[in-house]
């Protein structure tokens, strides 16, 4: 009986601890940061870095996000791309607190965006809900930042040549309790083929298909969608998708095969679930670097 008592007790005060985590997860972020070595960056080039964003949900840090912005800054960037879902993609929702954020980033650096399923809601949807996607839109370009809704860009920073493209799925790939498939033809189709002389840089918001966008051709792969799987186990995965799968490959880190990587940030902000353990939202920085250099972060 007293071992019974003892175990409820560390049991009780494992709960609390998890609950207290739980609720200083929601408060804070991290600059999390990657290495990608690959030949197609200039040898002669100094790293170059680029800063990937997602799933912010329209999460504040601080009064006006001044937290998160002085935090991005922090990292003198040479690229920020969005991975989507800055805003929260409901009626009556309003999107000022991504518009706000977002329309400073180009201050920084060029600012690449390409949607996920929250703005591709908004964008599939009808009259008002259309409408607002499209002036949330024109805001943002008229404040410099640069959307690619399938569409591919071309830059050359300190002579490594980049392909930077943006791949847009339709509403109904993201379904709950739904299993859809895409092939490298059906990106293809999207965003044309990859670009072999160049670093392939792919923006994709849905991580479920990282073995399509592989076999089409990204070198590196940047989504999110899954908030970390929401509860990570240290050292390992998430727990837990949107579409309600457990323990998916790919959740909110770094995988690197053949020399390709697929990077999935954990996101920003919460959305429905507000579930975050031993899982802080997190800025992701990556250095592409020459295998030849030497590495630092």
């Amino acid at each position: 009986m007293k071992t019974l008592g003892v175990l409820g007790g560390m049991a009780a005060a494992a709960l609390l601890l998890c609950i207290g985590e739980m609720y200083r997860e929601q408060k804070i972020f991290q600059v999390t940061k990657y290495v990608f070595q690959t030949k197609k960056v200039s040898p002669s080039s100094e790293k170059i870095k680029i800063l990937f964003l997602s799933d912010q949900h329209n999460k504040i840090y601080g009064n006006t996000n001044e937290v998160l912005y002085e935090a991005v800054g922090e990292e003198k960037p040479d690229l920020i791309l969005i991975g989507g879902d800055m805003l929260i993609g409901k009626r009556g929702v309003s999107a000022k607190p991504a518009l706000d954020f977002v329309s400073r980033l180009p201050r920084i650096c060029p600012v690449y965006y390409v949607n996920g399923n929250h703005e591709q809601r908004m964008k599939e949807g009808e009259d008002y809900f259309c409408s607002a996607y499209e002036n949330y839109k024109k805001m943002l370009q008229k404040a410099g930042v640069y959307f690619l809704e399938n569409e591919s860009v071309n830059i050359d920073i300190r002579g490594t040549a980049l392909c930077i493209s943006g791949l847009e799925l339709p509403l109904h790939t993201y379904k709950k309790f739904q299993t859809f498939s895409i092939c490298a033809e059906d990106i293809k189709k999207c965003i044309g083929d990859a670009r072999e002389e160049r670093l392939h840089i792919l923006l994709a918001h849905n991580p479920a298909f990282a073995e399509a966008y592989k076999k089409w051709g990204a070198d590196l792969v940047l989504a999110g969608h899954l908030h970390g799987g929401l509860v990570r186990f240290p050292g390992w995965r998430g727990v837990i998708t949107p579409q309600f799968k457990l323990f998916p490959k790919y959740s909110g880190e770094m995988q690197k095969e053949n020399g390709q990587a697929v990077i999935v940030s954990r996101g920003l902000g919460m959305h429905t679930i507000k579930i975050r353990l031993f899982n802080k939202a997190e800025i992701v920085s990556v250095s592409l670097v020459h295998p030849a250099e030497k590495i630092s972060l």
